[in-house]
């Protein structure tokens, strides 16, 4: 048999396996024809390209699901009641649980921590007051002075006898060694990659990230948002320049949801159960405020962020801000920012212009044209590379968390985001997007029609990619 013969028929081979599995995971119709066309046009490469990125389902069982499992909520009072909310509102709660699975709750207090120094003391601060348990989660971790500033505290933490875990993304860290975390292990601690790649396990997931920021203390102090560890993150960086991002602490009721969400991924990754009373207190909520959790991730086929988002867009009724750190709609999200503006609501999006990744502002930028044909106004940020993923809806809801409006956030990442009804925030929110459109470039219709041909093109190549990234 030929050379040629044998290339052949394992083409129609792998192929035909890399169709099959395709058109089995019923992905979204525009990636699954892109990827089609992938595989079919370029021989090997394309079926390897899909292997390696395109998968992006993943089944698990969610620990609080297992049969004998110990119910987080046995005993304590039901926290989604939201009867007092006023109508439009208490539909929306139950709305976003309800995409979610997850019941709505309520914070007792909540802070915007809107630098990394304000972040990293912050919970170092908590780190040093804990009592009984930390658990730290991070899509990036590096081994630098700001990395080990925080390993450090989680050593003295664990020396005096407070549990500690670590869990973190074993892609989005791979210049990290696992070595790195040995002291907080030989004190008590404990410490895990979340697998995906795991020939032990069968899994062969290359695709899947899991981008949350999640720190929880003794289930009673929480932090959400965009922030990792790193020196990038606090503008020490020279190669990277002045960076721009927000986390945001909880506390209350809020924090064993989020507990929830951070055993569900340590069960994944290690197989052992965070299941005790302890870890799930009751707390009191004086002065509470509303507050839902969104969870998505590739273990959820019905796309929980996707949708969630398209909930936000709606419930806007005076003014939808939203920043995002990579903007790649898909076609959902386009028409509901669409429509949102067209029923009169003050729609701004505020994305970053300087960026670590230039392909995606430009397929971004592709989309531009219809966005600002609708009313929606757009600003790029240049000062500093703005990674925040928050949002203003009206004076009454904020989000903040960890997905960005692209298709990776919302289909393929594991994600976490909160939304607060908590008006005081919303108006300390609103205020620093304020301040931020101002040092913004405003994107005018008239002249980016006028961008050099050049760019144009660049862009129309770069967008049916969309679908994929």
């Amino acid at each position: 048999m030929s050379f040629s013969t044998l290339f052949a028929l394992g083409y129609y081979i792998v192929s035909a396996i890399a169709l099959a599995h395709l058109f089995w995971l019923r992905k979204r119709p525009a990636a699954t024809l892109a990827w089609a066309w992938g595989i079919l046009l370029f021989p090997y490469l394309g079926a390897l390209f899909y292997w390696g990125i395109g998968a992006d389902r993943l089944r698990r069982k969610r620990l609080h699901r297992r049969a004998g499992f110990h119910s987080l909520w046995a005993g304590q009072p039901a926290v989604d009641d939201v009867s007092e909310l006023p109508e439009e509102d208490a539909v929306f709660s139950r709305q976003i649980s309800r995409l979610n699975d997850i019941p709505a709750t309520q914070a007792a207090q909540a802070w915007l921590l809107p630098e990394a120094n304000t972040f990293y003391d912050a919970l170092c601060a908590r780190i040093a007051a804990a009592r009984h348990h930390v658990h730290i989660q991070f899509f990036i971790w590096r081994a630098d002075p700001t990395g080990d500033r925080l390993r450090d505290a989680l050593l003295a933490a664990a020396r005096r006898g407070v549990r500690v875990r670590v869990l973190l993304d074993e892609v989005g860290s791979v210049t990290l060694s696992a070595r790195y975390f040995q002291p907080i292990v030989a004190a008590g601690g404990e410490f895990s990659w979340f697998l995906t790649i795991n020939p032990r396990r069968h899994r062969y997931l290359f695709n899947l990230r899991n981008h949350r920021k999640l720190q929880i203390i003794d289930g009673r102090h929480a932090f959400v948002g965009g922030m990792n560890v790193g020196r990038e993150y606090q503008g020490l960086d020279p190669a990277v320049g002045p960076w721009r991002d927000l986390q945001v602490e909880l506390e209350g009721p809020v924090a064993r949801i989020l507990q929830e969400s951070f055993a569900d991924d340590w069960y994944f990754s290690t197989g052992k159960k965070i299941g005790e009373p302890g870890y799930y207190p009751q707390t009191s909520a004086e002065a509470a405020w509303p507050a839902l959790v969104i969870a998505g991730g590739p273990d959820s086929p019905s796309s929980p962020m996707q949708k969630s988002l398209i909930a936000v867009i709606n419930r806007a009724r005076r003014r939808l801000w939203l920043a995002t750190g990579y903007f790649v709609p898909n076609q959902a999200t386009l028409i509901a920012l669409q429509l949102c503006a067209a029923r009169g609501v003050d729609v701004r999006l505020l994305i970053t212009e300087k960026t670590d990744h230039p392909a995606l502002l430009r397929i971004g930028r592709s989309f531009y044209d219809d966005l600002l044909s609708a009313g929606v106004r757009i600003f790029e940020y240049s000062p500093a590379l703005h990674h925040t993923k928050a949002g203003v809806i009206d004076d009454e809801w904020l989000l903040v968390g960890s997905a960005n409006i692209d298709n990776r956030s919302m289909h393929v990442n594991f994600e976490l985001s909160v939304l607060l009804r908590m008006p005081p925030l919303v108006a300390a929110l609103a205020g620093q997007l304020e301040t931020d459109f101002a040092a913004c470039t405003e994107i005018d219709a008239v002249t980016f029609a006028r961008r050099p041909l050049r760019e144009k093109i660049y862009e129309s190549i770069c967008r049916p990619f969309a679908p994929l990234l």
